[in-house]
């Protein structure tokens, strides 16, 4: 489906879109993708950089005009510090951006649009791994009912082009767990857990203040990995498909994510102190991922220990010249 195809990347300099381009390119795609706020990151003469801000809808019409696919990996994201203090932030924003974009696409009647959801999405299921039939069960987790419904309004978009109207456009909605890997945001700003930790231990942080108890479990999915099952749920000829791209299986602690990086980047003295006083994450949040290893033959390749340390190595060549 991709080789020579014209592909549109939406947010080609963040950290999904800007490795999905390089995967594309690999491919043999055409590929054109959007930039806003940072530069440009794959220099290849197979794309084709469009700055812009896809809240202006002509902007929208440009970044579509052409184009066979598209990858929807634009959005407003940072860390839980910015979302607990300004969690407009995650909203306006993105509904915008995506609501404009899907009906660009739908007007020049683009093959297939996909869209990146958000595990955070699903409601509470304890212990037990959420599956994708779960998603509107019930609301999100409090501390993630804004961004949870902004993705839900985004899928129910989704289901609308892709199934309501007359003429419909085929949509595959893919729902991430906690994705990590080169070319995150590590800024103290904006970067998610992983990448966080990855930041304060190469630089040495003394002492290692990690707020909350280091026992929220998470489901951790290495890049590479991720963008293997977002291009076999591309390819599924499905209308319509709303899948989750993650590990699967008891997930990993935040204790386990520290020591483990503790031990590849040999920080051997560092003085980790749990901060019960600050606000914490949801306690677990695990994915089942059954339906893309049974329906997509989706198979996660690479360990923790091989993802962070792989991770680690990128960090530690580019992080000076890494501005986000």
């Amino acid at each position: 489906m991709l080789k020579d195809s014209r592909v549109l990347v939406t947010g080609g300099a963040g950290f999904i879109g800007s490795n999905l381009v390089l995967r594309l390119v690999e491919a043999g795609a055409r590929v054109r993708a959007t930039i806003h706020s940072h530069c440009a990151v794959a220099h290849n003469p197979a794309v084709e950089y469009l700055k812009g801000d896809l809240t202006r809808m002509e902007d929208c019409q440009r970044a579509v005009e052409g184009v066979d696919y598209i990858f929807h990996c634009a959005a407003s994201t940072s860390g839980a510090a910015v979302m607990k203090k300004t969690p407009l932030v995650h909203i306006t924003p993105n509904l915008v951006m995506t609501s404009q974009l899907m009906e660009a696409a739908y007007m020049v009647k683009v093959k297939k649009f996909l869209y990146l959801s958000s595990s955070a999405a699903y409601p509470p299921t304890g212990d037990r791994p959420v599956r994708e039939e779960e998603m509107f069960d019930a609301d999100p987790y409090d501390i993630y009912f804004g961004v949870g419904w902004m993705k839900r309004t985004a899928e129910w978009l989704a289901v609308f082009y892709s199934q309501k109207l007359k003429d419909t456009m085929p949509v595959t909605v893919v729902r991430p767990s906690n994705i990590f890997g080169p070319r995150d945001k590590f800024s103290p700003d904006t970067s998610h857990v992983t990448a966080a930790l990855i930041r304060r231990v190469v630089q040495r942080e003394k002492p290692f203040v990690v707020w909350g108890t280091g026992n929220d479990i998470r489901d951790l999915l290495y890049i590479e990995d991720f963008l293997d099952g977002l291009l076999l749920a591309f390819n599924d000829p499905s209308p319509y498909l709303a899948v989750n791209i993650a590990a699967g299986g008891e997930g990993h602690t935040v204790k386990d994510v520290i020591r483990t990086l503790l031990d590849l980047d040999r920080f051997h003295d560092a003085d980790v102190q749990f901060d019960t006083t600050k606000p914490q994450m949801i306690p677990v949040r695990l994915i089942d991922n059954s339906l893309a290893v049974n329906k997509l033959g989706f198979q996660p390749q690479y360990s923790l220990r091989e993802g962070l340390e792989k991770t680690i190595e990128w960090y530690r060549e580019n992080h000076k010249s890494w501005n986000r």
